[in-house]
């Protein structure tokens, strides 16, 4: 990849390991010097410290979300003039002007479109930041499939960790813990090609876990949710 004459930095929020990964690998082939944190407290604190061109910012996090997060940056001098495009994997009308009045400049939505996301960061940035040494298009179809293959790589490799958690919340009934992972493997669904575990994960995360009942529900979820992922992890294999 051509380098560019300045290497512009970005900060990436976003509690998904799988998005993190993708949108920094994709950016540092492309030059662009990549900071990434899991968290919008966090995010504000890397914001401040590093001063980015842009910030990339998912709106649903645990804990401190990304709507906080444009609250808080708006009131901070050092750093309220940052762009910022919001990542969600809602965008309804409400979602993206609730977005775009907290401060966002653009918001793309889950599954990640890498040629929009190059768009964006044009269009905020100012020229031509992914331009190819021939000039080539963005992203030869050949480009796709190893990212996409990467991405799936990554999240069949890191998921026995997720698996481990999910069954510790499970056995001790720890309902945040749950959320917390179910939430970033959601997330994760949509980016790597599988909305089934997008889905599934969505019906546990929204259950409030009160009853015994519950509990039994999400037992019954995350069993089918590992058998999915047991499955892709076959066929990438084969693959």
């Amino acid at each position: 990849m051509i380098n560019n004459i300045k290497k512009l930095k970005v900060l990436i929020v976003d509690d998904s390991d799988v998005i993190l990964n993708t949108l920094k690998d994709f950016l540092e082939d492309y030059n662009f010097e990549v900071i990434t944190c899991a968290d919008g407290l966090e995010g504000i604190q890397k914001a401040a410290e590093e001063k980015p061109d842009l910030i990339f910012l998912d709106l649903m996090m645990p804990n401190f979300d990304g709507m906080k997060m444009l609250q808080v940056k708006n009131v901070l001098k050092d750093i309220r003039s940052i762009p910022v495009i919001v990542i969600s994997a809602n965008t309804a009308r409400r979602n993206v002007m609730a977005a775009m009045e907290a401060g966002a400049h653009k918001v793309i939505s889950k599954p990640l479109d890498l040629k929009i996301i190059a768009d964006f960061v044009n269009e905020i940035l100012g020229g031509s930041n992914f331009n190819t040494p021939q000039g080539q298009n963005l992203l030869n179809d050949e480009d796709k499939f190893e990212i996409k293959r990467n991405v799936l790589k990554f999240f069949v490799d890191s998921f026995d960790i997720k698996k481990r958690m999910i069954l510790d919340a499970l056995k001790n009934k720890d309902a945040e813990k749950l959320r917390t992972v179910i939430h970033e493997i959601k997330g994760a669904g949509g980016t790597i090609g599988y909305p089934i575990l997008t889905n599934l994960s969505k019906e546990i995360e929204e259950k409030e876990f009160k009853l015994t009942i519950d509990w039994v529900f999400a037992e019954m979820k995350c069993e089918r949710l590992f058998k999915e992922v047991q499955q892709i992890e076959k066929d990438f294999n084969n693959n």
